[in-house]
């Protein structure tokens, strides 16, 4: 065999005995077991929200069973092909695709165990605001919601819009949504920030670049085990009227919920649940979110790992930059990583983007 390819093999050894070394296998299949005992009971669904989150932790446990599984197998199929070369067979290519499937999970799996802060393992509340721009920085939001829910989607994680304010001509202002799964924010935490768009604009008749910014927000998602206190007189509640743009349809009750917490001044909203009641639960929630991720940046020396410091999403701010015109080019600028297969990651294709963020 290649001297190459054997010490590639063997350092691939290291590291799967490494990672599943860290994974206590039979609490993860007991835990599997209870959720699925309790899922098949009567009364499971009575709580819908609930019954929700257990069956997305049961998702997650099974896709990380998956996942150790398919390593296992992977490297029992390494020594096959092993076996064979030694008795003559000329199979390199084949040993050499099996490696590469291989590498790909054990860094899925190195990431998620390098995701070890406080709420990595959360879920994220997901943000998306129209910058500089105009009509323009409406619909780049609205690309840029299609791309994350994309995204999301290809993760397997559940995503919820709790809220959402459409452009006066176009696009959207802003939407906020509900992701949940296991690492959601450890994955995205670092997608906080600036994201520039040069393109031909779609909304000039005479062909020119437009330049134009969104700002991406992420905060981890309060659970219900921890505990904000957030006094009555702090809060300003409001109801009123929820209504899609153009032809849709109108709700003619008031379902949707605003809340300002005056000492801070954050302002939440939840429209898109169907009850006035969901959405000042949801309401509430998003301002804990806030309210927490504050509280946690007082006490952590690098402030920019968990949020970032307030930008305007502008020139001379921006994370990333997305150029459509006169090149093709998307490029991180903390990471370096960019790409010219644009299409790709405005499709949803962001691991290796993502990936490189969390090694910083």
């Amino acid at each position: 065999m290649n001297p190459e390819i054997f010490n590639k093999i063997e350092k691939i050894r290291g590291r799967a005995k490494s990672i599943t070394g860290k994974k206590d296998m039979e609490e993860i299949l007991s835990r599997i077991d209870y959720l699925e005992k309790e899922s098949s009971a009567p009364n499971f669904w009575n709580s819908n929200e609930e019954a929700q989150k257990k069956m997305q932790e049961l998702g997650d446990l099974k896709n990380e069973i998956g996942d150790i599984n398919l390593l296992t197998n992977s490297l029992e199929d390494i020594d096959t092909l092993i076996e064979l070369e030694n008795e003559g067979e000329s199979i390199e290519n084949d040993i050499g695709r099996e490696i590469k499937k291989i590498e790909e999970l054990l860094l899925k799996l190195e990431i998620e165990t390098f995701l070890s802060g406080k709420f990595d393992k959360s879920s994220a509340v997901f943000s998306i605001h129209a910058g500089q721009g105009g009509t323009e920085a409406c619909d780049w939001t609205e690309m840029l919601m299609r791309m994350y829910t994309r995204y999301f989607e290809m993760k397997g994680w559940r995503v919820t819009t709790l809220d959402l304010i459409s452009g006066e001509e176009a696009g959207i202002k802003s939407v906020t949504m509900e992701v949940v799964g296991k690492f959601v924010y450890g994955y995205l935490k670092k997608e906080h920030g600036t994201h520039r768009l040069v393109r031909v604009s779609p909304f000039n008749s005479q062909g020119l670049r437009q330049t134009s910014f969104a700002g991406v927000e992420v905060e981890p998602l309060v659970e219900d085990d921890i505990e904000i206190e957030i006094n009555d007189e702090d809060i300003e509640f409001s109801a009123v009227r929820a209504g899609g743009p153009g032809g849709q349809s109108v709700n003619k009750t008031s379902s949707a919920v605003r809340i300002i917490h005056k000492p801070t001044g954050i302002s939440v909203s939840s429209s898109a649940l169907k009850s006035q009641l969901q959405n000042r639960k949801a309401a509430m929630n998003l301002l804990k979110s806030k309210l927490l991720k504050i509280e946690e940046e007082r006490h952590e020396k690098e402030m920019t790992e968990e949020k970032g410091e307030h930008k305007i999403a502008a020139w001379g701010n921006q994370i990333r930059n997305y150029i459509l015109q006169p090149y093709k080019l998307i490029k991180d600028l903390r990471t370096g990583i960019e790409t010219d297969q644009v299409e790709k990651v405005l499709d949803g294709e962001l691991e290796k983007f993502i990936q490189a963020e969390i090694r910083i």
